[in-house]
């Protein structure tokens, strides 16, 4: 079941800057000149955030796995015939 939360984070993650791109294409923002409306700003905020959640768990979901990142490996028990030596 695992597989399945990484694949939805990921998905909604990028669906969420997906959504912030069509609100860039339909005119909500516009940067030359700069314009914005309050739908289209509060919606970004929005959509940025949700798409920061989500990927954010997938980063986590990915790291958790080994598949990014650094494998945490336990620290080596010194045994007695180590310490003698």
């Amino acid at each position: 079941m695992r597989p399945i939360i990484l694949v939805l984070s990921l998905l909604l993650g990028v669906l969420s800057l997906a959504g912030v791109v069509w609100i860039f294409l339909g005119g909500m923002i516009v940067l030359s000149p700069f314009s914005v409306t309050v739908d289209g700003l509060f919606m970004t905020l929005i959509l940025l955030t949700l798409a920061a959640c989500f990927l954010l768990n997938a980063y986590w979901e990915m790291r958790d796995r080994g598949i990014i990142g650094k494998k945490k490996t336990p620290a080596a028990a010194k045994s007695p015939a180590a310490k003698a030596s």
